[in-house]
């Protein structure tokens, strides 16, 4: 299996399915069962605090489309068979795996077990409420023998306390008394289903947990596992609090795989069981199993002072500071403004408490991916969180830093210096197994020192650069500087890479590479001034800072003069185009369907890359240059990635194509409420949702961000009449709001600062500051590839040439 089979394989339909979720600006409501989505809807209600995450699975167990606990980093190895031998391809693969259950609770009714393919279901709704940050669940269930139950479930994981999860579930008889007995579970090593050949599909390992401890105690149970090839240790527990109206028979025991309360009393007419069910995790590579016992007991002691209401409490508080400095309004499009909610809340529940660990490319939503990281984390889901959440930025790049070693072994066993960071990964190795589209794609590296000089431009976090920032700076430089090389003319070269295009591989001065890499250099060289004794350290000397900044200097950025546009690489405007007519639909994704060899030698593009240097690295294009060429990539890029609409969107927006940056809002928005590469199933394409927010602030709101310059040029499409957004920047909290004809800018706390409205700057203190937008004409629309155009979010009567069904 390819690199791109794992990261590629997401395409689009030309008419997305049904959503199965009601439109609501603050819940996603799911207002019944769909067995046939049950998958999908799994991963949109998962529950996480980027320590902890529980997919949506129902509280039975069963039926289930995919079930899935996770801990962040938690995996298991599994080799990474190769076709040939060759010299720095990884051997070992690492697979996030399913850890031990805690979500199930089994209710017989009378000895029937509430199963929903069972009996009838008269009514069955779940809720996800982004405010207070909980799953609820009612259902009214007939059993084959004629007794009804009402049942009511809200879960929570917990983002005040890092190791706690919880659910309050309750039953209540209805028409006659019955018999009621609740089974709650601990389950480790549970029965996974086949997901047949879907490349995107995790590698599932069977039975990847062996038991060393299993222990019951009163009211609490503890299962203390470890992985057979990782050497991985975890620990669950559950503890329960239990409310009847008359006497319970409870039993309690465990199992080495399975931990069970076991409650049963009867019920008259109206009458109601309940049951809190609180659960702890923890994992380490080093602890103890009476250590990390004793962690789990530990964190369900203060779960249960807390209590259920208190948990309650302590998230919507916990949310509320949050929504308070990251909201986004969006009026005139209900479906985005659910959307981008939706994004930012699962964006937070990936990184909020992940403490130096990595934020997954799914999150801890599904096994996706195999559960690694990428430079999706570095390059579209940390802008979002720097600007709403840095805290959860400086714990990621933290992480990143823990791992320079690694990365530092891999540049060696590769002849170069500094680091290489890898492709994809869990806890730092490369796992990637396919080198074009993994090791070749350097501008990882790049991607993340540009994350670390975002984050120290918006926070001014100097212990942070002192710490962390300055070293990876530095080790990222001297990889500029080995990996590329000074040509006979004096210019500074970077060949034999891959860009974020992975249809273009293994090319020479790929301009997104070279101007991220230049960006490096010139961060690090200044870094290192700022904080000399540091450097010092480092061993960065006088003489290796002036050669980044020379490299820098004389970096290569190609310009095709007879097109005037800058090719992706160099020679890309000379391949021959790709024939858009002839492809059929059902070939996309391209690389699933045609020779990789024909690829490589196409102009056709998998995903903005180029058009990632106009917003990324955009003061190095002339306006007239980004107009030009985002036309030309237009034409080309086919988006078999769910990383491209959200790019698209930006600079659509900036160009001044409002309309269709409007449609690759809703495509990047709607990614997985609408499931549109039909693959939400193994998880949120936690990128993806980002790019609500990025389209909406750095499109519509032209918000860029640069050494202190915090700058805004807004305009809005038809369809939305009004946006209005809050972001933190060095210690002040401002709120933007954009109408068609005005911007209003107002501080919310802070000190005050300097902003720029459509390029004129003034002070933003106590008063807001309202200023005009200046309305213009819109240019000539770029055209797509053939049967690639982004589904319209608003339909002009007087231009029926972009009508497609929806």
């Amino acid at each position: 299996m390819t690199e791109s089979d794992h990261r590629a394989s997401d395409h689009r339909v030309s008419s997305a399915p049904q959503p199965q979720f009601l439109v609501e600006p603050w819940c996603v409501r799911e207002p019944e069962l769909r067995l046939d989505r049950l998958a999908q809807s799994e991963s949109v209600f998962a529950l996480s605090n980027g320590h902890l995450g529980l997919r949506g699975n129902l509280d039975e167990g069963e039926p289930h489309g995919l079930p899935g606990t996770y801990l962040n980093s938690f995996y298991e190895r599994r080799p990474l068979p190769q076709a040939e031998v060759a010299y720095g391809v990884p051997e070992t693969g690492q697979t996030v795996i399913n850890v031990t259950n805690g979500k199930v609770i089994r209710l017989l009714v009378d000895d029937e077990p509430l199963d929903v393919r069972y009996g009838r279901v008269h009514f069955h709704e779940r809720l996800l409420d982004m405010r207070a940050g909980t799953l609820s669940r009612d259902v009214e269930w007939t059993s084959p023998a004629g007794r009804r139950v009402k049942v009511t479930s809200t879960r929570m994981v917990s983002l005040s306390q890092r190791a706690v999860a919880a659910i309050c579930y309750e039953v209540e008889a209805v028409d006659d008394p019955v018999r009621i007995v609740l089974q709650s579970e601990l389950v480790a090593n549970e029965a996974l289903p086949d997901l047949g050949k879907d490349p995107r599909a995790s590698a599932m390992l069977e039975q990847p947990l062996i038991s060393e401890e299993h222990m019951s105690n009163g009211h609490r149970v503890v299962l203390v596992h470890r992985t057979r090839e990782s050497g991985l240790r975890m620990a669950a527990g559950m503890s329960h609090e239990v409310t009847c109206p008359d006497a319970a028979d409870h039993a309690l025991e465990s199992l080495p795989d399975i931990g069970r309360l076991t409650v049963a009393t009867r019920l008259k007419p109206g009458e109601r069981l309940r049951i809190i069910k609180y659960m702890a995790y923890g994992w380490s590579s080093q602890r103890s199993r009476s250590a990390l016992n004793d962690q789990v007991v530990g964190a369900l002691a203060a779960a249960r002072q807390t209590g259920w209401e208190g948990l309650l409490k302590e998230q919507r508080e916990f949310l509320d500071e949050f929504w308070e400095g990251a909201d986004v309004e969006v009026d005139g499009d209900a479906e985005v403004q659910q959307a981008v909610r939706f994004a930012l809340f699962h964006i937070l529940q990936s990184g909020a408490r992940a403490e130096r660990r990595m934020i997954p490319a799914k999150g801890l939503t599904g096994p996706g991916y195999d559960g690694h990281s990428f430079w999706d984390t570095e390059t579209f889901v940390m802008p979002v969180l720097t600007y709403t959440y840095p805290h959860a930025v400086a714990d990621a790049l933290s992480w990143r830093h823990m791992t320079l070693p690694l990365a530092r072994e891999r540049a060696g066993q590769l002849g170069l210096s500094g680091v290489a960071f890898p492709w994809r990964t869990i806890r730092g190795q490369e796992c990637s197994g396919y080198w074009p589209a993994g090791t070749a794609a350097f501008h990882i590296n790049a991607d993340i020192a540009d994350a670390v000089v975002r984050y120290l431009d918006a926070t001014q976090d100097e212990r942070f650069e002192r710490e962390v920032g300055l070293e990876i700076l530095v080790e990222t430089a001297r990889l500029w500087r080995g990996l590329g090389h000074h040509d006979v003319e004096g210019v500074f070269r970077i060949d034999g890479v891959t860009g974020p295009d992975e249809y273009t591989a293994i090319v020479d001065n790929n301009v997104y590479t070279n101007l991220m890499a230049r960006r490096n250099l010139c961060e690090a060289a200044d870094t290192a001034m700022r904080h000399p004794d540091v450097a010092d350290r480092l061993g960065v000397t006088t003489e290796e800072a002036a050669s980044w900044r020379d490299a820098a200097d004389r970096m290569r950025i190609p310009y095709d003069e007879r097109l005037g546009v800058h090719p992706q690489c160099d020679g890309f405007t000379d391949h021959a185009r790709w024939d858009f007519a002839a492809t059929k639909p059902d070939q996309y994704p391209l690389l699933l369907n045609v020779p990789y060899f024909d690829l490589y030698r196409k102009q056709v593009v998998k995903q903005a890359d180029l058009v990632l240097a106009l917003h990324l690295c955009g003061e190095n294009f002339t306006p007239e240059q980004k107009a030009r060429d985002f036309a030309y990539y237009e034409a080309l890029t086919v988006r078999d990635s769910s990383l491209s609409a959200q790019t698209q969107a930006v600079v659509a927006a900036e160009c001044g194509h409002l309309e269709l940056a409007h449609d690759y809002l809703g495509e990047t928005a709607l990614m997985d409420l609408h499931d549109l590469n039909r693959n939400t199933r193994d998880g949120l394409h936690i990128a993806s949702l980002a790019g609500a927010w990025t389209a909406l602030v750095a499109g519509f709101g032209g918000m860029r961000a640069t050494r202190g310059d915090l700058r805004f040029a807004p305009r809005l499409p038809g369809g939305i009449s009004r946006l209005a957004f809050r972001m933190r920047y060095r210690g002040n909290l401002i709120k933007v709001t954009v109408t068609g004809e005005t911007a209003t800018y107002e501080l919310l706390d802070g000190p005050g600062l300097v902003l720029a409205h459509h390029g004129t700057e003034f002070h933003l203190e106590k008063d807001p500051v309202e200023r005009d937008i200046a309305q213009e004409p819109a240019p000539a629309p770029p055209c797509q590839p053939t049967g690639r155009e982004p589904i319209p979010r608003r339909m002009d009567p007087h231009d029926r040439s972009r009508r497609r069904v929806r």
